[in-house]
């Protein structure tokens, strides 16, 4: 039994993956899944659950790789925010009253 399998994809750079794509890979491999659970075992499906799984693996693998390069970008740009309030703190202060007064106005004008 011929099954149209579609392989995950195998570029590893989390720069180039879209969230996107990772999810489209998700939901094929739940589909097959979900397929080879409803279908009967044959010979030719022997090495179904160890298709499964290593899809599984590559999948769990680009999300780790996701997660790390997030991670990585939030905290490059909370060192540069602090690097940026502690160089200029009295600026920080006002701009960050004029934000909160800005807010507060457009807030205050929904409320009436």
């Amino acid at each position: 039994m011929k099954s149209n399998r579609v392989p995950l994809k195998s570029n590893h750079t989390a720069s180039a993956q879209t969230h996107d794509d990772l999810l489209g890979d998700l939901r094929r491999l739940v589909a097959e899944a979900e397929k080879m659970v409803g279908e009967s075992p044959d010979a030719d499906g022997a090495d179904t659950p160890e298709t499964l799984r290593a899809r599984f693996d590559a999948a769990h693998e680009r999300i780790t790789d996701l997660y790390e390069n997030a991670k990585e970008k939030v905290v490059g740009g909370t060192k540069h925010a602090d690097k940026i309030i502690r160089a200029n703190p009295y600026r920080s202060i006002l701009v960050a009253t004029g934000v909160g007064l800005l807010v507060g106005v457009l807030l205050g004008r929904r409320s009436r």
